[in-house]
């Protein structure tokens, strides 16, 4: 089943017939919100907004691990996430739709960032972090209505909340990052560990600040602005993949716990092997 986060200013799915909305409790906190299920041309479908209704959470305020671990208990194997980017590079203008397929992680380990840990030990490889399926999915998906999406960049993550100096910009770049936003890490390598097939349609919303143009450099106001015209399209993509046969995720993805983990399933608690089930389904 394929889940759907939504980012700034994607709070409700519009095309959601909702048949229920959860408020869940996990082994790792409170999620933003409801989890909601519904379908969609006749697809079930489970869709959390990231930030909580009405964005009340900034990105190092998500609970990213309750987010995953919700979605996964629903019933998902695949999550889709929308997000606000920045562009480092003229190739990804404001208003395009990119979606990254490789992560450099910025944030300096502030969040919580796994699942395990406290006496399970698991190494989960995200040489390849992203769905490649996932990702040729939506992108024809969105050709067939027309519109464009660039695919193959690396996101780059930073702590937020605030915007980034001219320095943190131009360090990214030459990091060899594309994009920069606040949200996807730990999502994407959280999702690995839940064994979900993961991608994300990055929304530009401008290039940041590494211009030498300060009528270029970015601003809360022009975000908002500049994304709900970009969300529209982005939607219309959205359609158009929801109305085709779901892709199938990848094997080794939806088994990566299978030599990942080196704790033995004798040694874990009762209370430990019940959260670990369910990010083995």
């Amino acid at each position: 089943m394929l889940a759907i986060i939504g980012g700034t200013g994607l709070y409700t799915l519009p095309e959601l017939t909702l048949e229920e909305s959860t408020h869940v409790t996990t082994p790792f906190g409170e999620p933003s919100g409801a989890v909601q299920r519904g379908q969609v041309h006749g697809k079930q479908i489970l869709f959390l907004a990231r930030h909580g209704s009405g964005h009340k959470l900034l990105p190092h305020e998500v609970n990213y691990r309750a987010n995953i671990f919700a979605l996964k208990q629903a019933g998902a194997t695949q999550v889709l996430g929308f997000s606000a980017v920045g562009s480092l590079k003229f190739d990804y203008a404001p208003g395009d739709l990119v979606m990254p397929e490789q992560y450099f992680d910025w944030t300096r380990g502030k969040r919580e960032h796994t699942f395990f840990g406290g006496g399970v030990a698991t190494h989960v490889s995200t040489a390849t972090p992203v769905s490649r399926a996932l990702v040729d999915g939506f992108v024809q998906a969105a050709a067939a209505s027309g519109i464009a999406v660039h695919r193959g960049a690396t996101y780059g993550c930073v702590e937020g909340p605030r915007l980034g100096t001219r320095a943190e910009s131009t360090f990214l770049q030459q990091a060899g990052c594309d994009l920069v936003g606040m949200t996807n890490i730990p999502e994407v390598f959280l999702a690995r560990e839940a064994q979900l097939a993961y991608a994300t349609v990055g929304l530009v919303t401008d290039y940041d600040c590494w211009l030498d143009d300060p009528a270029q450099h970015v601003s809360a106001t022009g975000i908002f602005e500049l994304y709900g015209k970009t969300m529209e399209k982005a939607m219309r993509a959205l359609d158009t993949f929801l109305k085709q046969p779901p892709p199938e995720p990848e094997p080794a993805i939806r088994e990566a716990l299978k030599t990942a983990m080196l704790t033995p399933d004798n040694a874990l608690t009762v209370e430990q092997r019940s959260w670990v089930n369910v990010l083995k389904r």
